[in-house]
């Protein structure tokens, strides 16, 4: 693993960004931008962060060009040293990609599913540059090396459902370098990988920026990566660029009261000497009451066309008591997921048991199985593709009542009453469609709508990977209070250590289908016992360029 080198700025170049006063609004009451300044020097990697609608994203998109229609924009926004605003759509074309490139969050909806990765890279080559189709090709190779993709020459012509999520957002990165642009823009480039698999994207854009001198403006909402890898932060507020510095200044001492509430409400892995005996803090396990076990279960995938049957889950066993919650951990394929989809009765089983408080949901009824699932519900990674956008909240509250013939109509009213207070938002706020919500308020509908039947298992996978630090900690104290009162089992699924260690009495790591590690969640978190677990731990930025550093620093061989 190598360690990030400070920046240091190229004094022959312009600056790779030079935003000032940048003004972007729309026909709303509160522009989206009102003020952000910012420079991203060549050779340097400068933070974004801030909340969701905060105006980070908005202001990447104005580098690009991007803005969407009806947006105004007014300042100045200067790509190595060229003006982007007010420009032609043709002047726009010339500095897209050439100049100024964007690395997305997700490379599943960023590549082409239907053409290989050279032909895109070739595409990408020969907007800007005049290259025969050999040249071009003999450059896509390279630029597959560059960005660390094993065996380039072959996996050029490999298309995207053939590579890992990892090698996906390496040739996401690819395709950006594709005509040495000054500025990268990077928009959550990790958000939607796992641990490890983000270590190493993190590393290579470190050792990118050093190779090719480009400037990079690392938009995230993840402390512990702009810890990782920044050399300076920007934080922005409501549109507005509010504290600048750097990095290990802003987070040793925050001038401002919102930056200190951002780091505040970042989850942290303790120490092992620091760890305290106990686990998620919870309402206290009831030893008597079973609520979940899985025996020996195995799940395989059946072959598809052009695919080979796959065994998601090898002989998995792990048992819940009411009022526990078991953390499940692992890189994607590992497997969690499915484990999940198994537990409530989505997926068949090809050897094992799955008995939920004594029901062998296999070997019952149709009606039994009816039942059985009324006591699990699930609380899904996105709200927003859950829930009815036609639906009030309340209709979407009450929606599984009605599906399981729950009381009657003046009751379920009163229930939708109840679970708005119990998740924290106002009653008015039934009558309200799901677009109306910022992403925090529909998470809060998504976990009343689980709570609506009083379930005895909980299944949340991945219930806040895509919030921000401040709104996810308000969400997990939320699910740890109503945990405590009502006493439900739950199975909390999440690539993410620290929420989990944060929430959960024990934790299982599953890896390829298999349970390599299970116990108490501050133990196997702190003092693991599984190689394969301390990797994962390992691999978790922590919220602090100082420990960060010197954690790379141990780690480089």
């Amino acid at each position: 693993m190598t360690s990030p080198t400070p920046a240091t700025p190229q004094a022959s170049h312009p600056p790779a960004l030079q935003v000032d006063d940048l003004h972007v609004t729309f026909n709303y009451p509160r522009p989206a931008v009102s003020g952000i300044s910012l420079r991203v020097d060549r050779g340097e990697i400068v933070a974004l962060v801030g909340e969701s609608g905060s105006g980070k994203t908005m202001t990447a998109r104005a580098a690009i060009g991007l803005l969407p229609d009806g947006a105004v924009a007014t300042g100045s926004v200067k790509v190595n040293g060229r003006e982007v605003l007010g420009q032609t759509e043709r002047t726009l074309e010339s500095i897209r990609g050439k100049s100024v490139a964007m690395i997305f969050q997700e490379p599943q909806t960023a590549l082409n599913p239907v053409q290989t990765v050279g032909w895109q890279l070739r595409q990408a080559l020969t907007t800007h540059q005049r290259l025969s189709r050999s040249q071009a090709q003999r450059r896509a190779i390279e630029l597959l090396e560059l960005v660390e993709i094993p065996d380039p020459g072959q996996r050029v012509a490999y298309y995207p459902h053939q590579l890992s999520g990892g090698q996906k957002q390496r040739v996401v990165i690819a395709l950006a370098l594709a005509n040495d642009p000054a500025l990268l823009l990077a928009d959550e480039p990790t958000t939607a990988l796992d641990v490890s698999v983000q270590r190493d994207i993190l590393d290579l854009l470190a050792r990118l920026r050093d190779r090719t001198d480009a400037g990079i403006l690392l938009i995230t909402h993840n402390l512990g990566v702009v810890a990782d890898i920044a050399d300076r932060v920007v934080v922005v507020q409501l549109g507005e660029s509010i504290e600048t510095g750097d990095v290990y200044d802003v987070f040793a001492k925050p001038e401002q009261p919102y930056t200190r509430q951002l780091l505040s409400a970042v989850p942290r892995l303790p120490a092992a000497a620091d760890a305290a005996p106990a686990g998620g803090g919870q309402a206290t396990p009831d030893d008597d009451h079973r609520v979940l076990d899985v025996e020996k279960v195995t799940v395989i995938h059946r072959a598809a066309l052009g695919t080979k049957a796959h065994t998601a889950l090898r002989d998995v066993s792990l048992g819940v008591r009411k009022g526990e919650v078991i953390g499940v951990v692992g890189e994607s394929g590992s497997g969690k997921t499915t484990l999940g989809r198994a537990i409530g009765g989505l997926l068949p089983l090809a050897a094992g048991r799955i008995l939920v408080e004594g029901d062998d949901i296999a070997a019952i009824s149709r009606s039994g199985l009816r039942a059985v699932r009324r006591k699990l519900a699930f609380v899904p990674q996105d709200p927003t593709a859950s829930l009815d956008p036609r639906f009030t909240l309340a209709e979407s509250i009450a929606e599984p009542l009605d599906i399981q013939g729950i009381g009657d109509h003046r009751s379920r009213r009163r229930r939708v009453d109840e679970l708005l207070d119990a998740v924290h938002l106002p009653r008015s706020f039934g009558s309200r469609l799901p677009h109306e919500l910022s992403g925090g308020q529909r998470q809060r509908v998504a976990l009343a709508r689980a709570l609506s039947t009083r379930p005895a298992l909980l299944i949340a996978d991945e219930p806040t990977s895509a919030l921000d630090v401040s709104v996810q900690a308000r969400i997990l104290e939320l699910f740890a209070e109503l945990q405590q009162e009502l006493g439900f089992a739950a199975i909390f699924i999440s690539h993410d250590l620290a929420v989990v260690q944060q929430v959960s009495d024990r934790v299982a790591v599953l890896r390829n289908g298999e349970v390599v590690e299970s116990g108490a969640a501050l133990r196997v978190l702190t003092a693991p016992a599984s190689d394969y677990t301390a990797e994962l731990v390992a691999a978790v930025p922590y919220p602090d360029p100082v420990i960060q550093r010197t954690r790379r620093g141990a780690l480089t061989p």
